[in-house]
């Protein structure tokens, strides 16, 4: 009893915590952590079992997959087929957007998905001149409907099957929670078919402008090196295939500005005149075949800081870029880069030049004429960077902030992560040791550097989890699950199995809203669900898979799993999403408790 009292204060403040958000969630769950050890509710080892788990394990290599898909360019190549299938009615949009983004979200992380599909949701929005608001949220429903298909798609389903083999059952096997997963999804879809897409809001949320668009053109030179792959293609050929991360507007060869610019063939040596992204400038820095012609050129005379103890070539490259902008009244503005001769002024190198119009003329980047707002990438040293930052000419010095991408690994990345997913349902190889192998091959394959891997993973998760496990455990061990269980069973002994499983789903679905978090609820929950389910002698998988099922599809509130994502960009407010969702919502929970006994029938 004093150690039940003892965990139940540490859950009320731990409950607390994540409700007024008066700390961040991985720094509560590194707090019940220790709470839970200090006070020998747990033994150490038990305290800390969260953080060397499956689960935990799991998510950070999750992040790593999702991260090369999104680097090599696969994610947003099919969105923009998403985009392409979707036509122009609302109902054909919701019929292709739906099931293909739910699909997604079932192998990759659901908030990565939803992330990608934002600005491609908005472009097609723009397009078909409707507001953004009418798309948003059903993509961000079809995101949490996706994540029941497979227990990659949310951690939830992970902490399920970690504590089912807590209490001595076989985990969750990936695709085990498909049959409902795949019924709820197409529930959902023509929930939105027939009666949602009616509910949803037309608003006008933060949709970006054109010019805020266009921040990543930035216009540069390129020169194709010896044994390219650019050499004997075509201006037009290269334009067309999303292989090469820029769009090529100009082309000089020996000196001379080239006419008949798309069917002309590349040689050794010619300089392209290029518009390309943020990500693209970081790209053709690390790709062989090209260089930018200001390195090329004048990179001699910078000092390299390679040679200095920097191993990772790709944090060399990027640490030495910074952003300036030209300043109202500068003495820069109408004059060509030439002109100022960065080189010898500051001792650095223009890479790139973005202008808020682009309105910038396809020329050669030192015949630039320069004005103000002009946004210079440039190259060079700390000690060049600190001289130019006291100079009246140039307003800010900011970070280059790009990933290096690699468009050409789109396949083989999209290869590592069906192998990754085959592995994980071979009982001999399992979900753990399939995600750390398809972590390792999407690095050593060449789609991630190790610097993007380690930071593709979100480590407020990875200790979330990792904290919530023990919470869970905690909970069994002072036998607190068994206490709710005896009570839940003196209430509801005599009611059919299904409506059982309803009320359990309608509890952690008005729960999770105000727990703000998927994984913490179903950590709490998923022992009380076990425990009832042994007190009425049915099998516990059906009970589990309820409260998880709950927890990351029911939608009463922007807080529900991750559609705070969308808010602001649809517009939306804070009753859309129960004048939307809670009609879905007993629709997922009523087949849910019809569904699950069928899956896992009475042991």
């Amino acid at each position: 009893m004093p150690q039940q009292a003892v965990f139940l204060a540490i859950l009320a403040v731990a409950i607390g915590l994540l409700v007024t958000e008066r700390l961040r969630p991985d720094l509560v769950a590194l707090l019940i952590v220790l709470a839970l050890a200090y006070t020998r509710i747990l033994s150490t080892s038990d305290a800390l079992s969260g953080l060397n788990s499956e689960p935990a394990v799991v998510i950070a290599c999750m992040f790593v997959l999702s991260a090369g898909l999104q680097m090599t360019g696969l994610s947003e190549m099919l969105g923009r087929v998403i985009g392409d299938l979707a036509g122009h009615g609302m109902a054909r949009m919701l019929a292709v957007i739906m099931p293909a983004v739910a699909l997604a979200s079932a192998f990759t992380h659901h908030v990565m998905i939803t992330g990608v599909m934002l600005p491609i949701t908005l472009t097609m929005a723009r397009e078909r001149q409707m507001p953004a608001s009418r798309l948003l949220m059903p993509v961000a429903i079809a995101s949490s409907l996706g994540t029941t298909i497979t227990i990659l798609g949310a951690p939830s389903f992970l902490i399920a099957s970690e504590l089912l083999r807590q209490s001595g059952r076989g985990g969750l096997g990936v695709f085990s929670i498909a049959p409902i997963g795949i019924a709820l999804t197409a529930l959902g879809t023509a929930y939105m078919l027939l009666i949602g897409r009616f509910l949803v809001p037309s608003r006008k949320g933060l949709e970006q402008s054109t010019d805020t668009l266009q921040i990543d053109s930035y216009l540069t030179e390129l020169r194709v090196l010896a044994r390219s792959s650019l050499i004997g293609r075509t201006v037009g050929q290269i334009t067309g295939d999303d292989a090469y991360p820029f769009e090529a507007v100009g082309l000089l060869r020996d000196g001379r500005r080239q006419s008949h610019l798309a069917g002309r063939a590349l040689e050794e040596g010619d300089v392209l005149l290029i518009r390309t992204s943020a990500d693209g400038l970081a790209t053709i820095r690390q790709e062989p075949g090209w260089e930018l012609e200001p390195v090329m050129q004048y990179a001699d005379a910078l000092p390299d800081e390679r040679k200095h103890g920097v191993q990772d070539e790709e944090a060399a490259t990027l640490d030495k870029v910074q952003q300036a902008i030209i300043a109202p009244r500068s003495w820069f503005a109408g004059r060509t880069v030439a002109d100022v001769d960065f080189l010898h002024r500051y001792r650095v190198l223009v890479l790139g030049i973005w202008r808020r119009t682009r309105l910038l003329p396809d020329q050669e980047l030192a015949r630039v004429c320069l004005q103000e707002g002009d946004v210079l990438v440039l190259q060079g040293n700390a000690d060049a960077f600190g001289r130019m930052a006291g100079d009246r000419n140039v307003l800010l010095l900011t970070p280059f902030e790009a990933q290096v991408r690699r468009p050409r690994k789109a396949l083989l990345a999209g290869l590592v992560m069906l192998a990754t997913i085959a592995a994980a349902t071979v009982d001999q190889i399992g979900l753990g040791l399939a995600a750390v192998s398809g972590a390792v091959a999407m690095v050593l394959s060449g789609c991630l550097t190790p610097r993007q891997a380690y930071r593709a993973v979100d480590a407020r998760m990875y200790l979330f989890v990792a904290g919530a496990i023990p919470l869970g455990l905690a909970m069994k061990n002072t036998g607190t699950a068994d206490l709710l269980a005896r009570w839940l069973q003196s209430t509801i002994a005599a009611w059919d199995e299904r409506l059982i499983l309803l009320a359990l789903f309608a509890a952690v679905g008005l729960i999770v809203q105000f727990m703000g978090s998927d994984s913490a609820t179903v950590a709490l929950f998923g022992p009380v669900a076990i425990a009832l389910a042994a007190t009425l002698g049915q099998a516990p998988e059906a009970y589990v898979v309820t409260v998880a099922m709950a927890a990351v599809t029911a939608i009463l509130t922007p807080m529900s799993h991750h559609n705070l994502i969308i808010y602001a960009p649809g517009g939306y407010r804070f009753f859309d999403y129960a004048r939307v969702g809670a009609p879905l919502t007993l629709v997922l929970a009523v087949a849910t408790a019809v569904l699950a006994p069928a899956v896992w029938p009475t042991a």
